[in-house]
């Protein structure tokens, strides 16, 4: 609940603070801050050693990967094209091919899930964000058509891929290995993480929802007001159906397959937020708007998840061998 308040504060104050002023220039710092302080600290107890858990539960990440690049943007693409807009449609594939998040390895711990192969599935999502870029562009580039718009290859996703997969992977990966030899420092981080991950997703959204493109929801809210309870729907009805995938898909009485189902159900809002500000221009204000719907829907969601079908303790424990 806390988490939902910060989220609509951030972009109620940000949008209102764009409103009366002349709102903010995007810059790619954003992208830098957001990979130091939500990605870099995800990544202090991912160690080289739990690569070999690929191997291991080969199977199972074959699995998600065909549940999260292929079913899930299945989805999303069936249900924007019912919403009839490019934008809504686009940022409902975008949040589609971003799995984890900030909050995912709560839920596997919360869960009694495998928090050493959650960790190494948060670690090889990160990696594909160059794979979800790319299906982004592929979608635009094939889907323009149906909704009689055009897509400018000129000034598509790839422009901007290299300095996404820079500073929201490369750098806070790198700088991660770097600050897990200073152990005063990652203890601090680690006591305050909740606080600092709260405090970032405001200055986030705050500062995404103060920019200047962002005003245009105004036009959006003025000329096609359906499109915010259709977003919602839209995104209620995507989740609905990855729950329903997701459960049937995992065991959730394993430990390993908890951690996976929840790399499902769970997606990267803010990373989808972050990246959704470069691309406004190309897909339109419109695509924002399931982004934020997402937030009012996985938050609750998740909560709901987590007490009523994961009381029970998974049959295979919580750490992998390579956890031991």
């Amino acid at each position: 609940m806390l988490l939902i308040i910060i989220v609509i504060m951030g972009a109620v104050l940000g949008f209102t603070y764009g409103s009366y002023t002349d709102g903010f220039i995007f810059s790619s710092d954003i992208c830098l801050f957001a990979g130091i302080t939500l990605i870099m600290p995800s990544l202090f107890k991912f160690e080289f050693r739990h690569i070999k858990l690929v191997w291991e539960y080969k199977l199972l990440l074959l699995k998600g990967l065909g549940v999260n690049y292929v079913l899930l943007p299945i989805f999303a693409v069936a249900l924007g094209f019912m919403t009839g807009n490019f934008g809504v449609t686009a940022g409902l594939f975008l949040i589609s091919v971003f799995s984890g998040g900030g909050m995912v390895m709560h839920w596997i711990k919360k869960s009694q899930g495998d928090t050493s192969l959650g960790f190494l599935l948060l670690f090889i999502n990160l990696i594909f964000v160059s794979v979800s870029l790319w299906m982004l562009h592929i979608f635009a580039t094939y889907s323009a058509g149906y909704f009689e718009v055009s897509y400018d290859t000129t000034i598509s996703i790839d422009r901007f891929a290299s300095a996404v997969i820079e500073l929201l992977i490369v750098i806070p990966f790198l700088l991660s290995r770097v600050v897990i030899w200073i152990k005063p420092l990652v203890n601090v981080i680690e006591n305050y993480r909740r606080y600092i991950s709260h405090i970032s997703i405001f200055i986030i959204i705050f500062y995404l929802f103060g920019l200047q493109n962002t005003k245009l929801l105004v036009d959006v809210y003025d000329f096609e007001p359906e499109l915010f309870p259709i977003s919602l729907a839209a995104v209620a009805a995507f989740y609905f159906l990855t729950l329903i995938a997701s459960m049937f898909i995992y065991d959730l009485k394993s430990a390993q397959e908890r951690a996976a189902f929840w790399h499902s159900v769970s997606r990267y809002l803010t990373l989808a937020l972050v990246i959704s500000t470069f691309s406004v221009t190309t897909f339109g204000v419109s695509m924002l708007l399931p982004i934020m719907s997402a937030y009012l829907v996985q938050i609750p969601l998740s909560v709901f998840i987590s007490k009523k079908y994961m009381n029970e303790a998974p049959q295979s424990s919580q750490g992998s061998p390579a956890a031991k």
